[in-house]
């Protein structure tokens, strides 16, 4: 047994599948098709504006023929149904941006990990598909759109779990107590992922994030427990604290790169007091 960081961190989520080798074999494995990329964005945005709230994507890549985007949700908000449902559209509407003609160029496929469950059990199944193909008056379904979201819930993998799904789920879900036996997987993109996660010593930056998202959910957790506001209050608080850090970050490099007060203020959305108290 080694010890891992679980992968329902975003983080280490992202640093493993950003590697080409693995999100290829992902891709391939999850939706059955034949992807090879060389490079993998992670927290990826479209350079022009798409609808009316602008989509970010944890992990991206694309072929010439293919779209893949891949995100990882610890089922935080409600509405993660219909957020990923935007985010999938958006990347099909992006690309008719021409005025010849509504064609999609690319294939989207969306694939979506949730390492958290609902607590009202909502969410029954380990892997689910959505696509865009109508069913006719005799219950057959036309083959038109291509275009697939996949929902994959690691906890709740089960004997009708699809085998080429079914390998990565119980992997992920294998790390999520921080433990991994190494000697149950035999394949070399499992045992790279192994030595990516072990937990050894990761630079401060990744180790910030990782250590915020733990509080984080130790404070909700605590908060849903008890009943308590105080639980949710220290939640706000780290939420609000890692907020300032990042800007402050931006705030420094920015002003590095020689750029105006005012011009810094409307890049981070603050006060030309509020970024030159952070330049003290």
């Amino acid at each position: 047994m080694v010890k891992v960081i679980p992968l329902k961190y975003g983080v280490m989520f992202k640093r493993v599948f950003s590697d080409p080798d693995i999100f290829n074999q992902f891709a391939n494995d999850i939706l059955g098709i034949n992807l090879n990329v060389s490079k993998v964005h992670t927290e990826y945005q479209y350079p022009k504006p798409v609808g009316f709230v602008r989509s970010k994507y944890d992990l991206f890549a694309e072929d010439e023929e293919q779209r893949i985007i891949v995100e990882i949700q610890q089922v935080k908000e409600e509405d993660f149904f219909d957020r990923f449902l935007y985010d999938h559209l958006i990347s099909m509407v992006e690309q008719v941006g021409g005025f010849e003609e509504y064609a999609f160029d690319r294939t989207v496929y969306t694939i979506v990990v949730l390492t958290s469950v609902p607590r009202d059990g909502s969410v029954k199944f380990s892997c689910a598909i959505s696509d865009m193909n109508p069913v006719d008056e005799w219950g057959n379904k036309v083959q038109i759109y291509p275009h697939r979201i996949v929902f994959l819930v690691p906890r709740l993998v089960n004997d009708k779990t699809p085998p080429g799904v079914r390998q990565w789920l119980e992997f992920i879900d294998d790390s999520l107590d921080g433990t991994i036996d190494e000697s149950s997987y035999d394949d070399p993109s499992f045992q790279k992922i192994i030595k990516t996660i072990e937990n050894q010593t990761f630079d401060p930056e990744v180790l910030s994030e990782i250590k915020d998202a733990a509080a984080w959910e130790k404070a909700k957790a605590r908060f849903a427990k008890e009943g308590r506001e105080e639980g949710l209050e220290e939640g706000l608080k780290i939420a609000e604290e890692k907020v300032f850090t990042q800007q402050r970050q931006t705030v420094m490099a920015a002003q590095k790169m020689g750029m105006e007060i005012q011009a810094i203020a409307a890049l981070v959305g603050l006060t030309e007091t509020a970024v030159q108290d952070m330049l003290k």
